[in-house]
């Protein structure tokens, strides 16, 4: 870790002084040195384009996709879709372990720099308070990669990740427990609420943290920590900063857009254009659909001879990290939990009002209003399978509910991901753990 930091510390020198003329000093002794708010803000924008392709990379241990073996590109991917943890070959994609240390690094400099530097302002707390929350988001990131899922009664001796919060070369980075790494995520996340002033971000900017964005990410963290009331509570604040939804019935766009009307933190491209080109859509996946009903379906996929394609993903105007669907199933769901099934269902019958055609809505709302409290949890999950698909989201949620059993295909032989795999944990990578034998 010490080796990849210290990588991650001078590479960035190098790269934000070649190419952003004046805005950091390199001081003698090898330090970047920013001085006003504009530096600083420089330096966090580098910290949200440190772009990682762990979300378009979970895709492909999932149900949601197969790989197309007369592509070119599928060796990038074999070992990650067959779940070949160990010994992976040389060309193999990397899970972005060190990436994701990089992005903290930058939100580092903020949080240990700008705010003993910069005079008070708005404008300062603001830039402080999103590199807070995106440290959180990325914690958030690694110890749902390279960690169980959380658990309580086990969070406490459970292996986590290393917890680096100074800009400390020397320092040794021990894995530290699951409770700490979410206890440290919380921290962030609450010193980025003291801070935050800004309620929403202008599409185009939108990739920075805002207000909104804040309480959906703490949604999403007390939805995994199974946290249902304190997910409620977030979901609900979120929603009185952007309730929106796209109805697909009055206009057939795909809501994951950064400029559309759900669209709350819209940081990342969740599938990769590279990928997008060597994948196939899954039946699992096409199965799950209404195909007549779902008016999600035309706008996802397209049929390629006896396949389909993915017509979602691969652009840059599909950057997304949060979008206000979530909150309505995230709150469907933990009221479903919490046996408030008036309330899980009313919030469920609202989403799914704009994705269903009249006919198709009207059918179901017969269906949910039957639903015991087991049929309503398996629906909801059913429906973020549909809605999010190609998102990222997929691989975390089987890992915080059934770990089931799947099965992949490739070259005409069968690879088996079992129930409760520990493979559904990821190891770190090679590197790290030559680098940094701590882990």
């Amino acid at each position: 870790m010490k080796n990849i930091l210290k990588y991650v510390f001078f590479a960035s020198v190098a790269i934000t002084t070649i190419s952003c003329d004046h805005y950091l000093d390199v001081k003698p002794i090898g330090k970047v040195i920013p001085e006003t708010l504009t530096d600083y803000r420089a330096v966090l924008t580098k910290g949200y384009s440190a772009y990682q392709a762990h979300k378009s990379l979970s895709a492909l241990r999932t149900d949601e996709l197969f790989l197309n073996e007369d592509n070119d590109n599928s060796f990038y991917y074999r070992d990650i879709f067959i779940w070949k943890d160990t010994n992976p070959d040389k060309l193999t994609n990397v899970f972005p372990y060190a990436g994701l240390y990089n992005r903290i690094f930058y939100t580092n400099v903020i949080i240990n720099e700008a705010s003993k530097k910069l005079a008070s302002s708005p404008e300062k707390d603001q830039l402080i308070g999103e590199a807070y929350a995106l440290r959180a988001l990325t914690y958030f990131d690694l110890i749902n990669l390279f960690a169980k899922p959380y658990n309580a009664a086990t969070a406490a001796t459970d292996k986590g990740v290393p917890l680096a919060l100074e800009i400390d070369l020397e320092q040794a980075y021990v894995p530290e427990s699951v409770a700490v790494i979410y206890k440290q995520i919380h921290s962030d996340k609450e010193e980025a609420k003291k801070l935050l002033n800004l309620d929403t971000q202008t599409a185009g900017i939108n990739y920075r943290f805002s207000k909104v964005a804040l309480y959906a990410m703490e949604s999403r963290i007390y939805l995994y920590q199974k946290e249902w009331a304190k997910a409620i509570e977030a979901a609900d604040k979120a929603m009185t900063y952007n309730n929106a939804l796209a109805n697909l019935n009055t206009k057939a766009v795909l809501p994951n857009l950064y400029n559309g009307p759900e669209s709350i933190l819209a940081l990342e491209d969740t599938f990769i254009n590279l990928l997008k080109g060597a994948s196939f859509v899954s039946p699992a996946l096409t199965g799950v659909y209404d195909k007549t009903n779902d008016l999600r379906f035309a706008l996802y996929f397209q049929a390629s001879g006896s396949k389909f394609k993915f017509k979602k993903g691969g652009d840059i105007n599909q950057k997304c990290t949060f979008r206000t669907a979530e909150l309505y199933l995230t709150k469907a769901e933990a009221s479903a939990q919490l046996s408030d099934l008036p309330t899980a269902r009313a919030t469920l019958l609202t989403f799914i009002k704009n994705r269903y055609t009249a006919t198709g809505f009207n059918q179901l709302s017969t269906s949910i209003a039957a639903m015991t409290q087991t049929q309503l949890l398996d629906f909801i999950a059913q429906e973020r399978q549909r809605e999010f698909v190609i998102e990222g989201q997929r691989w975390f949620d089987l890992r915080r509910t059934t770990q089931k059993q799947i099965i992949h295909t490739f070259n005409c032989e069968n690879y088996t991901l079992l129930e409760n795999d520990p493979r559904y944990t990821l190891p770190f990578p090679q590197e790290a753990r030559l680098n940094n034998p701590e882990l």
